[in-house]
């Protein structure tokens, strides 16, 4: 509709609800929640899948404002959606903000609701995506849409990517659009996306917001044995499920040295300083233990990336109880700190042993984003801003997002998708667990810090 179209430059001063957020946009942002969780976008894997719907609910939404959005498909079904808008500043590197469309499977006789229901019930919105991440979704075009409304410009040009297929390998997704569709993206230099400035309640009074400025690579593997197959009355020192399954033990059983990382070392010198403590993480005799003791729930935030990892998850190997089968199968899920690549290659090596050859089935480079500087000062004061008494900390991801994808094309990546939780609601349970559900007020929170920081930006 044009006269949604935005046309104006805009300042970045907030008026009663927020810069260019007014109550429409509140509204939105959780009647989209809803809306999207009610389209069933499971990712069961292996290609079973299908974002179509949801892609053309957030088209249609962003083609009323007057843009252009594209719809684009490796797969059929696959879909995923990239608009641009245009900013006040042609000579200013352009921004991505971007969300998944798919979530993870939801076992409805676990839930209290129908996951897929999008019930709005004592203020707070359930269903599978609603942290994971129809909640950004919808958040994004919630802000879009208010700008278009009061003919507001961000300063930068903003290319806003809805993607498939990130709850598996991303390859009809956002590595799809890195590597067919690059020119969609030109002149991104930054991205945001999820996975950060949510509510951690660390301790009476000290609401912390962590902002993602980092993640570890992805190293999924497959493990193969091989043996000699025969009688299972029989002995066999070949036997490939023993080798197999004395490999996966060695892995699973294997204690990963400590290696601070810089997202790290900045994580833990923010939260011992918000305990009054100095700390310095890269001196030899600096007590990693001793600070992870005293920083309670907080020390999660550094706990899963002090070190690589390599959990196995599958193991797969006969066709009859009685036929030792010649070859065995099992897969890892290990995750590899930035700069931690060779290490976890050597020790997978040594790990497995002669008998057992491993490779990688998926794999994605870690990241590391600036915690000093012009963007992170932006994220935090957008934050802090609508949450005074909050305190905004870095930390790094232990999984990972599309931001590894969209690194190929130079593209640096935070992890931003404010929501104010209340004390009790615990974000990373809720993260692909059952009853998944996020409160009305986060919404409307998360709305108004967005709008701010991609205005700023």
């Amino acid at each position: 509709m044009a006269d949604m179209h935005p046309t104006q430059p805009m300042h970045a001063t907030d008026g009663p609800t927020g810069g260019a957020v007014d109550r429409t946009a509140l509204d939105e942002a959780v009647e989209f929640t809803s809306g999207l969780i009610r389209i069933d976008t499971t990712n069961r894997g292996g290609g079973d899948c299908r974002e179509r719907p949801a892609a053309e609910y957030v088209a249609e939404r962003l083609a009323a404002t007057g843009l252009e959005p594209a719809l684009l498909e490796r797969t059929p079904g696959r879909t995923n959606v990239v608009a641009r808008i245009e900013g006040s500043d042609p000579s200013a590197d352009a921004l991505l903000v971007h969300g998944h469309l798919d979530v993870v499977p939801a076992e409805a006789a676990d839930w209290s609701v129908d996951p897929f229901s999008g019930e709005i019930r004592d203020g707070v919105v359930w269903g599978r995506g609603a942290v994971d991440m129809k909640n950004m979704d919808a958040m994004m075009l919630a802000v879009v849409r208010a700008w278009a409304r009061t003919g507001t410009k961000p300063r930068r040009d903003i290319v806003i990517a809805y993607t498939a297929d990130e709850e598996d390998s991303a390859v009809d997704g956002s590595g799809f659009l890195a590597d067919h569709h690059p020119h969609l993206f030109e002149g991104c230099t930054e991205g945001i996306s999820e996975s950060g400035a949510f509510t951690l309640h660390a301790g009476p009074g000290r609401p912390l917001y962590p902002i993602a400025a980092g993640e570890r690579g992805t190293a999924w593997l497959r493990l193969t044995a091989h043996g000699t197959a025969g009688h299972g009355s029989k002995p066999n020192r070949a036997n490939a499920v023993t080798r197999l399954a004395a490999a996966v033990a060695r892995i699973g059983a294997h204690e990963w040295p400590v290696r601070l990382t810089d997202t790290v070392v900045a994580c833990l010198t923010e939260l011992a300083a918000l305990q009054g403590l100095s700390v310095d993480p890269r001196a030899r005799d600096f007590d990693l233990d001793g600070l992870l003791g005293k920083l309670g729930p907080a020390a999660g935030l550094a706990g899963a990336t002090l070190r690589n990892s390599a959990n196995p998850t599958m193991f797969n190997a006969g066709y009859k109880l009685n036929v030792i089968p010649e070859h065995a199968t099992a897969y890892v899920d290990g995750r590899m700190l930035p700069g931690g690549e060779a290490e976890f290659i050597e020790t997978l090596d040594e790990l497995t042993g002669p008998d057992v050859r491993w490779e990688f089935h998926h794999r994605e480079v870690a990241l590391q984003a600036p915690v000093t500087g012009r963007t992170y000062g932006i994220l935090r004061e957008s934050v802090e801003h609508f949450d005074p008494e909050g305190h905004v900390v870095p930390f790094c991801m232990a999984g990972g997002t599309d931001a590894k994808q969209f690194s190929r094309l130079g593209i640096t990546g935070y992890g931003f998708s404010p929501l104010k939780l209340p004390p009790g609601y615990d974000y990373w349970a809720l993260f692909h667990g059952v009853d998944e559900r996020v409160p009305v007020d986060a919404l409307h929170f998360g709305v108004r810090v967005l709008d701010r920081a991609l205005r700023t930006l």
